[in-house]
């Protein structure tokens, strides 16, 4: 008997998106949890999966079921291979209960990353936070380089925050694809432009999410954005 058309587009396992995101970086943390549970607000299956630390992590809410259908889980690993282990389990366990798709994201500390690291699968998907700062474009690319460098066949987009103008964001990640051209030979994907603003930082106060708290907020519209473009993208990997 042939498969109903659902079970058939149905992913063996959802794809993962990798952020490297340090330990102190509180604002790109909630720009991930964020953009996890917009995905959900959208209709896709969204889990944050992240190290968990010896003690409560600031970054993260309490693990377990979230707003709107997202979850965050905090797995016991202490290196890449480790995590890359914990993000496939999840991205296949998840894929069983999801009719349209959705994301796992899962935080990857940035000391983690570097040559000869077991974390293919992880790694094929990387999402990169940027400033327009110049010392945060030259992080970002030296990330980069090293994402599309090391082996694994994978793509890195950018999503740029803090400019003041959406000029300067379009100027900062084209800075970044054109160099990454020119001297890497790949291209980088655009993600957009997330809005620091006050509701930002308060969300990260409250823990709560900001596109439930302030659905009208520029920073709500940005990040759902984000979670369209990534959505999209997770839908077209899913299928590819």
């Amino acid at each position: 008997m042939a498969p109903s058309p659902i079970c058939a587009e149905r992913p063996a396992a959802l794809p993962i998106l990798a952020v490297p995101i340090g330990e102190r970086d509180v604002v790109r943390a909630a720009f991930a949890w964020n953009l996890v549970v917009e995905v959900a607000r959208l209709g896709g299956s969204a889990t944050l999966l992240a190290p968990e630390d010896d003690e409560p992590s600031p970054l993260w809410p309490e693990a377990g079921p979230g707003p709107v259908g997202s979850e965050v889980i905090l797995a016991r690993a202490e290196g890449l291979a480790d995590l890359n282990r914990c993000a496939l389990d999840v991205a296949v366990s998840r894929a069983a209960d999801s009719a349209d798709g959705g994301v796992v994201v899962v935080r990857v500390p940035p000391t983690w990353l570097g040559p000869g690291r077991d974390g293919r699968a992880l790694l094929r998907w990387v999402l990169l936070f940027a400033s327009p700062e110049r010392r945060d474009l030259l992080e970002a690319y030296g990330l980069a380089k090293q994402l599309l460098l090391g082996g694994n066949g994978g793509v890195v987009g950018i999503t740029i925050h803090g400019a003041r103008r959406v000029a300067e964001a379009r100027s900062a990640f084209e800075r970044l694809a054109d160099v990454s051209i020119r001297h890497l030979g790949r291209e980088l994907l655009s993600y957009g432009l997330l809005v620091d603003d006050l509701h930002v930082y308060r969300a990260i106060v409250s823990r709560r999410p900001i596109g439930i708290e302030h659905p009208q907020s520029r920073a709500a519209r940005a990040l759902r954005d984000l979670a369209r473009l990534v959505l999209e993208d997770a839908r077209s990997f899913a299928l590819g």
